[in-house]
């Protein structure tokens, strides 16, 4: 693609992730404009235009995507409109960065991707977290061989999710709602970005303790094989308060430790640990959500690939499904390649 003047771009869901971090993400891209936002309610997408200067407000995605000066759409809609919402903007010639988790199964998502393939038009998922400063640091640390062969990691990403955010999460299974969904897809991408390698095998145990309802679980505790071999713990919650976040990547000859690094935030810091003794790893932070569209936009022109791709949405979307069958089922589940 020939770099624009000007390039514009559509919010398939007037969200809070957006308002938050995206819009400015867009929009700190030279050229680059947000000039349309759709919401199923046209009321409250022009409200939510008017409050962040979007030009064109509609009330349906396919009014949006009707639009000549939308070239490419970011959806962050709930997760199971995320399918239809991405064939119509793949149908419609639109370039396509969804939000995680792509789709409710497998099936859906795979045949997002398909659609997109079919219709010529990029298309990537927005795992935000594998573009923090912190966990570019640790996985070149991890392929540099600084701690020998990987062994074990352990995720802390157990959090109290604020009323603002609850909702759908905490009450509607229709929706894909749910701790696993939510965010145990987010440590198996982020895994799977620094320990450059795929899970295989799945256990895990969840709870439904003081927020969620409707057979959806508020924390869970998995444990991943990778085909590396290394072992994998995840501990993830919408209801703990203040324990903190962070990863540790063991290898055989040293330690990585990130502290307060599960965030949306350019924040948190890295420590390695081996036989010298325990010293702090130099980042230089930046806006996660910038780095993600950024990385986009380049594979537009035909400079590399989006930081996350569509199949690695697949591929953590998988994770997570397998994460919820062995809670459901009480055993073991393999992970099998989806692009096999």
């Amino acid at each position: 693609m020939s770099q624009e003047n000007s390039f514009g771009w559509g919010l398939i869901g007037a969200s809070t992730i957006a308002a938050e971090h995206m819009i400015a993400a867009l929009r700190a891209q030279p050229g680059h404009e947000v000039v349309a936002v759709a919401s199923s309610s046209a009321e409250r997408a022009r409200a939510y235009a008017e409050r962040h200067g979007i030009a064109a407000a509609y009330g349906s995605v396919a009014a949006l995507l009707a639009d000549p000066a939308v070239q490419a759409v970011y959806i962050s809609t709930t997760n199971e409109l995320h399918h239809d919402q991405v064939l119509a903007a793949a149908a419609a010639g639109k370039q396509v960065l969804c939000e995680k988790p792509l789709a409710l199964n497998l099936a859906d998502a795979l045949a997002m991707v398909k659609a997109c393939r079919d219709a010529g038009v990029l298309m990537a998922t927005n795992h935000h977290l594998r573009n923090a400063a912190t966990h570019r640091k640790i996985r070149d640390l991890v392929q540099a061989g600084v701690i020998g062969k990987p062994l074990f990691a352990r995720v802390f990403h157990a959090v109290f999710l604020p009323p603002h955010l609850q909702g759908w999460r905490i009450d509607k299974p229709q929706a894909g709602g749910g701790v696993i969904l939510d965010i145990t897809v987010h440590d198996a991408d982020t895994l799977r970005f620094i320990l450059d390698a795929e899970p295989v095998e799945a256990v895990g145990l969840s709870q439904s303790t003081s927020m969620a309802s409707q057979g959806l679980e508020d924390g869970v505790m998995a444990v991943l094989r990778f085909d590396n071999g290394t072992l994998a713990q995840l501990h993830d919650a919408f209801t703990v308060k203040h324990g903190g976040t962070g990863i540790e990547i063991h290898g055989e000859t040293g330690s990585i430790v990130g502290r307060n690094v599960m965030t949306q935030q350019p924040v948190g810091e890295v420590l390695l640990r081996t036989a010298a003794g325990e010293q702090g790893v130099p980042v230089e932070h930046e806006s996660l959500y910038a780095r993600s569209v950024a990385a986009f936009c380049a594979a537009l022109r035909g400079e590399g690939a989006p930081a996350a791709t569509a199949e690695d949405g697949v591929r953590s979307l998988a994770t997570a499904l397998a994460v919820a069958e062995a809670c459901r089922d009480g055993r073991a589940v393999r992970i099998a390649n989806p692009f096999a």
